[in-house]
C-alpha cells in the first residue's frame, strides 16, 4: 500500500458492558479525539422513490417475498430523509463531533453513468453535510455501503461484472466533485469481506445469490462468485482512490481510504502450527487491504475452527474482549508502517 492510504477499520470486538461505560469521562481524551456515530442510506433513509432516486438493489431485494423474516423493507426506515435535521440535533446533543453516513448511489444516479446526475439527490446530501459543519460535526462519507442501481444489476450483474469498475469511478468522481469541498474523509467501500460472503456466498444480502451447501438461493455459485465480486471491488476501490489523489486530493486536502470488518485471533496453544493458523487467518480475512502481485488466485473453499474469547453478549455471534482493540490495531500499525487508522465501528 502507497503512502496516505487510509486504514479504516469495523472492529467485531464487543465493548464492556454499560455501567462501565458510565465511567469514561470526555476529558480524558485528546480535545481532537473523534467520537461519532454511524449510519448507512439504506438502513436509515426511506424515501425510497422520492425526488427522482432510483431503485437499488435492496429496494428490488426486500420487496421479494421470504427474503426479510419479517417481511419489512426500508421504503420508510427511520425517514431520515425527511427528519434528518432532528437526527443532527439529536446527534449534537450527545456532544459527538463526527458522523459516518453513506451515500445511495441510486438517489445521486439513478441508472448509473447510463443516465443523469440527479440534482435533488445532490442537495440532501449537500444539506445534510453543510448541517454537519453548522453543529461542528466532521462528515465521514462511505461511497458504497451494500445498495447499487438496480439498473446496473439488470445490464451486466452489477458486481461480477468488470463493467461495474468503470460505475463506481464515475460515482465516486461525482461524489469528489459535489461534496470534497467539504468533506475531508472518505471511504470506499464497508466491509467488503463481509459484503462479498452476505451477498453471493450466503445470499442473505441483496442480490441474494448462493449455491448449496452454503444457501438454497434460485441463482449463483458460492465457491467462485464472492471472489468475482471482491476482485472487482478492490480493482474499483483502486479506481476510486486513483481518482480522488490525481484530480480532488491536492486542492481539497482529504483522506480516502477503505473500511474492512476486522477480528482479533489468538492461537489456542503456543505452537507453531497454532501461530501459523493464527497469521495466516488474519491475512486471509483482511485480504482486502494488500495489494495482488503476480498471478492473482482464489480460494475457492475453506473450513474453519476455533475457541471463542470473552464473556458471551446478548449476541450470539459477539464476545467481550477489551483487550482484543488494542492487539488488533497495534497489528495494523505495524504491517501497514503506521498508516493512519480511524475505527469507525466497534460491535
Amino acid at each position: 500500500m502507497g503512502a496516505g492510504v487510509v486504514i479504516v477499520l469495523s472492529l467485531l470486538l464487543a465493548p464492556e458492558l454499560l455501567p462501565r461505560a458510565s465511567a469514561v469521562d470526555r476529558s480524558e481524551f485528546p480535545e481532537n479525539f473523534l467520537f461519532g456515530t454511524s449510519t448507512s442510506a439504506y438502513q436509515i433513509e426511506g424515501g425510497y422513490l422520492e425526488a427522482g432516486k432510483g431503485l437499488s438493489n435492496w429496494d428490488v431485494f426486500a420487496h421479494k417475498r421470504g427474503t426479510i423474516q419479517d417481511g419489512s423493507n426500508g421504503d420508510t426506515a427511520d425517514d431520515h430523509y425527511h427528519r434528518y435535521m432532528e437526527d443532527i440535533n439529536l446527534m449534537h446533543s450527545l456532544g459527538v463531533n463526527a458522523y459516518r453516513f453513506s451515500i445511495a448511489w441510486a438517489r445521486i444516479l439513478p441508472r448509473g453513468r447510463f443516465g443523469e446526475v440527479n440534482p435533488d439527490g445532490v442537495a440532501f446530501y449537500n444539506a445534510i453535510i453543510d448541517a454537519l459543519l453548522q453543529k461542528g460535526m466532521q462528515p465521514f462519507v462511505t461511497i458504497y455501503h451494500y445498495d447499487i442501481p438496480h439498473e446496473l444489476d439488470k445490464r451486466y450483474g452489477g458486481w461480477l461484472s468488470p463493467e461495474i469498475q468503470k460505475d463506481f469511478g464515475y460515482f465516486a468522481d461525482v461524489c469528489f466533485k459535489m461534496f470534497g469541498d467539504r468533506v475531508k474523509f472518505w471511504t470506499t467501500f464497508n466491509e467488503p469481506n463481509l459484503f462479498t460472503k452476505l451477498s453471493y456466498m450466503y445470499g442473505r444480502y441483496a442480490p441474494g445469490r448462493c449455491s448449496k451447501p452454503f444457501g438454497n438461493c434460485a441463482f449463483g455459485n458460492s465457491s467462485a462468485e464472492p471472489y468475482i465480486a471482491g476482485h472487482n471491488i478492490i480493482l474499483s476501490h483502486a479506481k476510486a482512490a486513483r481518482i480522488y489523489r490525481k484530480k480532488y486530493q491536492g486542492k481539497q486536502g482529504g483522506h480516502i481510504g477503505i473500511t474492512v470488518c476486522s477480528r482479533w485471533y489468538e492461537p489456542f496453544q503456543n505452537s507453531s502450527a497454532d501461530i501459523s493458523a493464527v497469521e495466516r487467518d488474519c491475512i486471509f480475512s483482511q485480504c482486502e487491504l494488500d495489494p495482488f502481485e503476480g498471478e492473482a488466485r482464489v480460494l475457492t473453499s475453506a473450513e474453519r475452527d476455533g475457541v471463542l474469547i470473552g464473556k458471551r453478549t446478548g449476541s450470539p455471534m459477539i464476545y467481550t474482549v477489551p483487550y482484543g482493540m488494542e492487539k488488533l490495531v497495534m497489528y495494523y500499525k505495524e504491517r501497514y508502517n503506521n498508516t493512519p487508522i480511524y475505527i469507525t465501528e466497534n460491535v
